[in-house]
């Protein structure tokens, strides 16, 4: 109603995502410093708010700004939920707890889908209501995070509270390493990261490797993510399939990356974070590659269902890894920075839809140019390795491991 063009609704939808990639950067480093409850719950606050407070906005440059401003609490959301839930879930189970919570991701797509069908069904001012109904959910989860949402015992270690980390671990039945530097210490080079801290830390001898292949594979995982959610419709109806009703369409997408995200945190937990990522990408790529080839319309349903479950799933499968393959004082730099570079890609796969959109050749190049990232953050994962609790790369000795729930196998 605000005169809200193309154009202009890309600057909007940019201008959060941004918000989101400053807000996942920041976050991971803020949670390491000052605990995850806090800002966890902060963060909801905030973007809830101004999620709510963008409903009585009166033009698109306040919508912007309270766009940005949101992503910047919902940016961080995500990494700290990880690192939270992989601890508390122990290291045997990271891979499921992570992509369990992300699941929500998905619903919550599928609900929003639904949602504007519904508001373009009543009025034009349909979209005020989408963001009252956006910014309440989560504040009506504030006080029951207050209330169960316990501190990280991690952290509460990191500072120096041992007491009330061995309260909050008893009380969660987790297994926690009174010294954490202990349980990653290693020989040689590694010997040296000790005394690093943060970023530094990730691009450390020891960790270098994995850090920058996990965020080439973060990038290429979210640029599929928000790439296809944005512009799936669009390409589909380039190839003359007659959706009807195109949202319907991003909801068996959601809802096969729902189902995708269960098995892919069991597969995970199977045979390493790393094992299974490989395994999603490629397969993402081959069957993006795939959707170029014509169906009758039951066929594109099941094709883009299938597609879902490998697509949104890689990604998650790059947090899990990160979650399982840190340290415990980085592991929220680790997720945030990962969660950061990737809103990169967020940023990159709406832009080159629409490139493609734009250029009239979104069909099926769309398809194939999804499926290169697809493949390529296939590549990126098999460069990671799996670090094994208690062992550095070149470790000559290794350091006491106490529970075989510390043991990973070694890619």
């Amino acid at each position: 109603s605000m005169g809200i063009d193309n154009g202009t609704g890309t600057v909007i939808a940019t201008a959060g995502l941004v918000g989101m990639m400053i807000g996942a950067l920041g976050m991971g480093w803020l949670t390491d410093k000052f605990g995850r409850r806090k800002l966890l719950i902060g963060a909801v606050i905030a973007f809830s708010i101004l999620t709510f407070v963008t409903g009585f906005a009166q033009d698109a440059t306040t919508i912007g700004v309270l766009r940005f401003l949101a992503g910047l609490g919902l940016g961080g959301c995500l990494p700290t939920g990880i690192s939270m839930v992989t601890e508390f879930a122990g290291h045997k189970k990271g891979s499921n707890a992570t992509t369990l919570m992300m699941t929500g991701y998905h619903v919550g797509a599928v609900i929003t889908a639904l949602l504007a069908i519904w508001a373009a069904s009543e009025t034009v001012s349909g979209w005020r209501e989408m963001f009252f109904i956006g910014g309440l959910p989560a504040l009506i989860l504030v006080p029951l995070m207050w209330r169960y949402l316990p501190e990280s015992p991690d952290f509460l270690i990191s500072q120096g509270r041992i007491e009330e980390a061995r309260r909050v671990a008893d009380h969660y039945g987790v297994e926690i390493e009174e010294q954490p530097e202990r349980a990653f210490a290693g020989a040689s080079p590694e010997a040296a990261d000790h005394e690093k801290q943060g970023a530094a830390l990730l691009l450390s001898a020891t960790y270098r490797r994995n850090t920058i292949f996990m965020w080439i594979a973060s990038f290429m995982g979210l640029l599929l993510v928000y790439g296809l959610n944005t512009w799936l419709p669009q390409i589909m109806r380039e190839a003359d399939y007659d959706l009807g009703n195109s949202l319907g369409f991003l909801v068996v997408l959601n809802a096969g990356a729902v189902i995708g995200l269960i098995v892919a945190g069991k597969v995970g937990d199977a045979i390493t974070p790393r094992n299974a990522a490989i395994l999603w990408f490629i397969g993402s790529a081959i069957l993006l590659a795939a959707l170029a080839i014509k169906l009758p319309l039951l066929g594109i349903y099941v094709m883009i269902f299938i597609t879902g479950c490998f697509v949104f799933s890689a990604q998650n499968l790059v947090y899990a890894f990160a979650a399982t393959n840190y340290p415990p004082k980085v592991r929220g730099t680790a997720l945030g920075m990962a969660a950061g570079v990737g809103r990169l890609g967020a940023i990159s796969g709406p832009i080159m839809g629409g490139t493609l959109v734009a250029a009239g050749i979104a069909y099926p190049w769309g398809f194939f140019g999804f499926a290169v990232a697809g493949a390529l953050g296939g590549v990126a994962v098999s460069g990671m390795r799996t670090m094994r609790r208690g062992q550095g790369r070149d470790q000559v000795e290794s350091a006491p491991v106490d529970s075989e729930d510390r043991e990973q196998v070694s890619a």
